[in-house]
């Protein structure tokens, strides 16, 4: 009898129950919420479901992000997503993906606009806005900077200048902050937007672009490539990248490295992303106040980030003598496209006739390489 009591009570001590905390109970929770939001609601479902599946896991079973060590046997072991982590560390994933956005994305109607240029940079106000106010707030210079990328809206360069700075300690809360506001930009957005604006500049219905011709489509990445990397060459990892993939996509000659980039590479990168990130949330990890000022700063930084660009917007739309719908302004974070299709959703709830998402797709586009660029500077500033 006291065999069969002693083998129970060893299989008890082997399941997940016997070390599970309050906080891994609640981050539990929370990574079924985000499973809810991503499967129900279908909001940016191809990363929130490896973030809060990865996010499950991790509180279950903390081990599978067990930094490598020996064993007794004196083999090698560690955790399975702390190698893929790694390749976020090392700048490696969110490279990749900045090449399968620039495969996946038209950069036409940018080309067309070029004025969209500053409605992208507008929104990267709120950037520089949380960085001054997580130095306010008692986190060092660089851990400031990193945090404050949040704003963008932008994953990947999140991950980026985290890795690059140091700031491996809250890569995590960050990449989970940005992932998040990237998903939630339907229900941040909308909000503002109105607030922002009046129904009668909601209604505004913009000029049809012009025709961009395959030139201008080839060159127009060779040349961004070429000037802003020679200005801001830590910036090369991601806008090389960036406009590698859309070279691809506009030269018409690598059909098959298009494809790969935009969808199985893309697709395989995401998944290694996601589930990594969202294994860093462990309770002990995550459940700490610095990450609740994190998660704070990143949604007064998006949120700054949406009105600028709507406020520079309504600017655009003065000066133009309204030829310009305020709304394509909040596109100018850097969620592509969610952001863009938002425009577009607001727009169409004022006039179902009116149609902004290209005009959209002009601000959505230079927020990328806005965000990008941001990171370079912080980089420069920090002699990285």
């Amino acid at each position: 009898m006291d065999y069969v009591i002693e083998t129970l009570e060893n299989l008890a001590k082997q399941t997940a129950f016997a070390s599970l905390s309050w906080g891994n109970v609640l981050m539990i929770f929370v990574a079924l919420f985000f499973l809810y939001l991503a499967i129900k609601k279908g909001y940016e479902p191809l990363l929130l479901v490896p973030i809060s599946f990865g996010m499950l896991l991790v509180n279950m079973y903390p081990a599978i992000m067990a930094e490598p060590y020996v064993d007794a046997a004196g083999e090698h072991a560690g955790g399975l997503l702390h190698y893929f982590y790694l390749l976020d560390e090392w700048s490696i994933l969110p490279s990749l993906i900045f090449m399968g956005v620039g495969a996946m994305t038209d950069f036409g109607p940018l080309i067309a606009n070029p004025m969209s240029f500053l409605l992208g940079a507008a929104a990267q106000i709120g950037i520089f806005g949380a960085y001054l106010m997580a130095i306010l707030m008692g986190f060092g210079d660089k851990a400031a900077a990193a945090i404050s990328i949040i704003g963008g809206a932008d994953g990947p360069t999140s991950i980026f200048l985290a890795g690059k700075l140091g700031q491996t300690d809250y890569m995590g809360p960050i990449a989970v902050a940005a992932y998040s506001y990237m998903s939630l930009v339907p229900i941040i957005q909308p909000p503002i937007m109105k607030l922002l604006t009046t129904e009668e500049e909601r209604k505004i219905k913009m000029e049809q672009l012009r025709p961009v011709s395959k030139l201008e489509r080839i060159l127009f990445p060779i040349i961004v490539t070429v000037v802003v990397v020679l200005i801001l060459p830590s910036t090369a990892p991601l806008v090389g990248m960036l406009m590698l993939g859309n070279l691809f996509r506009e030269s018409g000659v690598v059909k098959q490295l298009t494809e790969t980039a935009s969808n199985a590479l893309m697709y395989i990168v995401v998944i290694l992303l996601g589930t990594s990130v969202g294994a860093t949330t462990s309770a002990e990890a995550f459940l700490k106040w610095d990450t609740l000022k994190i998660v704070g700063l990143g949604l007064i930084a998006f949120a700054l980030g949406t009105a600028s660009g709507v406020l520079f917007g309504k600017i655009m739309c003065k000066a133009t003598h309204g030829k310009v719908n305020p709304l394509i302004g909040s596109a100018g974070v850097s969620a592509v496209p969610m952001a863009a299709r938002v425009s577009q959703k607001v727009g169409s709830e004022a006039d179902p006739t009116n149609f902004l998402l290209m005009h959209a797709m002009g601000p959505n586009v230079a927020g990328v390489i806005g965000t990008a660029v941001a990171a370079g500077v912080f980089m420069a500033i920090f002699g990285v």
